[in-house]
């Protein structure tokens, strides 16, 4: 369902002249055949899931996540706005994240079935957020509730 809307707004992206929108989103579709020919060199079906679709496009978001910050200690703001416009594009093909207190509730109720130990208590919150959630934040509200 992803790779079928970010193949139609490409097409959208390609007519309106959107060369910013036009060119993540060929990036994402490049990223995504790469996967498919590497399933189907492997011997699997080369379909990929709507799970690996997310996965693959959340991990696109997070290198942008990644070069925005290095941009900005690097004193690039230039590079740094536009990979945030390339992150606000692929954040629209992604579910919204739970905030930090919808994040904290769930694990507050890992933590009162007797999960005290960082590690167990931690595993089992990614497993609950699995897509939900970053991973850091999790991490940084299980270390707050712990203290």
């Amino acid at each position: 369902m992803i790779y079928e809307k970010i193949n139609s707004e490409l097409k959208e992206a390609l007519k309106a002249k959107d060369e910013k929108k036009s060119g993540v989103l060929r990036m994402i579709i490049s990223v995504l055949r790469n996967k498919e020919i590497e399933k189907k060199g492997a011997g699997k079906d080369s379909v990929l899931t709507e799970e690996e679709v997310l996965e693959l496009v959340k991990r696109e978001g997070k290198k942008r996540k990644e070069a925005i910050v290095l941009y900005e200690q690097g004193g690039r703001a230039d590079l740094a706005d536009g990979e945030k416009a390339e992150l606000e594009i692929i954040k629209g093909y992604l579910p919204a994240e739970l905030s930090r207190e919808e994040i904290e509730k769930v694990v507050l109720e890992i933590k009162n079935t007797g999960v005290t130990e960082f590690n167990v208590l931690i595993k089992e919150a990614m497993a609950r957020l699995k897509g939900q959630a970053d991973g850091k934040l999790v991490s940084e509200v299980v270390k707050s509730i712990l203290q």
